[in-house]
């Protein structure tokens, strides 16, 4: 059996509460001191990952305890490597054989290459498997909700990240039209040049014509309100904090919103953490790494800032071989209820 490890982290200061509960009683400066401070260590074993071909894997979560904005604006970018490469020579201890990074893990400095290099150890972001569920779940949701791609236009913000440029590559030549957002507008165009019928902006607001949007960003706050969407506009939100504003869910009961990247983990898996899933289900990112231990696969996988349409499509062979598939649809922590297609595929006049 080949084992994995996963490292996860805080969103906010406040989520360390889930660990040490007194974390909520002391003000957010305070926890980022005191627990950012910490050494990365284990949040949980897991185990109970069968395949469907009668393989097994288990691994363990590992928690690094910074905080989005202390990897990206607070620390130098030399400590958040101190720190990934801390929890790589944990991995290894505990006997894995493979390591992911999750979440704003794999966005800071050169996406994992850096720590694989001074750790010699295999080291994936996920990012293939990311793609290929956020692509999934979009045409899914788009079917269901009476989207025709050849007749539609489709919105992708975030397109100059890893995840979004390749989402931006599989999905353009399905839709009649595509809106490139990102925050370089020169960067922006090159992808734009890349496809057909596409044109580039950086302005969010211009996904107002857009009637699929993938958003992924690491903007680690609000950037999608309900004055940006289309009427029945779908919107798959892989980022994580995420881009769409609760408001959205408030104000807009006409358009659908779902979380990218839910899958069902096959056997009986036990995490023995909570991450505000139903039980059995991770994210993508995390059953890329479940996935390569499954396949013996002790390589680094999706590594750095350019992922492959080859790499996105051998995922998705892993998939269908091991039993990982998507999840229901999820909206803000909860199950999308089949009213909300309804209401989006009537506010499309279906």
């Amino acid at each position: 059996m080949h084992r994995f490890a996963f490292v996860i982290h805080p969103l906010k200061a406040k989520d360390a509460a889930r660990k040490f509960p007194i974390a909520k009683y002391f003000p957010e400066w305070v926890i980022k001191k005191v627990y950012g401070s910490r050494k990365p260590f284990i949040g949980s074993f897991v185990d109970g990952i069968e395949s469907k071909t009668g393989a097994k894997t288990e691994g363990w979560f590992i928690i690094c305890p910074l905080t989005p904005d202390m990897m990206m604006k607070e620390l130098p970018l030399e400590r958040v490597y101190e720190r990934l490469e801390q929890c790589a020579e944990l991995a290894k201890s505990e006997g894995a054989e493979v390591m992911g990074l999750g979440a704003f893990t794999s966005v800071v400095g050169d996406g994992g290459v850096t720590v694989q290099q001074r750790t010699g150890f295999p080291i994936t972001t996920g990012n293939s498997y990311t793609i290929a569920t956020a692509v999934q779940g979009a045409l899914r949701a788009a079917d269901l909700v009476g989207v025709v791609p050849e007749n539609a236009v489709l919105g992708v913000v975030g397109a100059t990240g890893s995840i979004g440029k390749t989402c931006a590559r599989m999905l353009a030549p399905k839709f009649g039209s595509t809106i490139v957002v990102g925050r370089d507008e020169e960067r922006t165009q090159v992808i734009a040049d890349e496809l057909d019928r596409a044109r580039a902006t950086v302005n969010v607001a211009d996904i107002k014509e857009a009637d699929v949007i993938i958003t992924v960003t690491s903007a680690g706050a609000d950037l999608i309100y309900p004055e940006h969407l289309k009427q029945g506009a779908v919107v798959c939100d892989v980022s994580r904090p995420r881009d769409v504003s609760g408001k959205v869910a408030a104000e807009r009961p006409d358009v659908l919103v779902i979380e990218g990247g839910v899958v069902k983990v096959p056997g009986h898996p036990n995490f023995r953490i909570q991450f505000g899933f139903p039980e059995g289900t991770a994210y993508a990112c995390m059953s890329e790494t479940m996935m390569l231990a499954l396949e013996g696969r002790i390589e680094s996988f999706t590594l750095g800032k350019e992922v492959s349409v080859a790499q996105v499509e051998e995922t998705m062979t892993w998939a269908d071989k091991h039993g990982f598939e998507l999840a229901g649809f999820r909206s803000f922590e909860k199950a999308v209820p089949q009213e909300a297609i309804d209401r989006a595929r009537h506010a499309r006049g279906l």
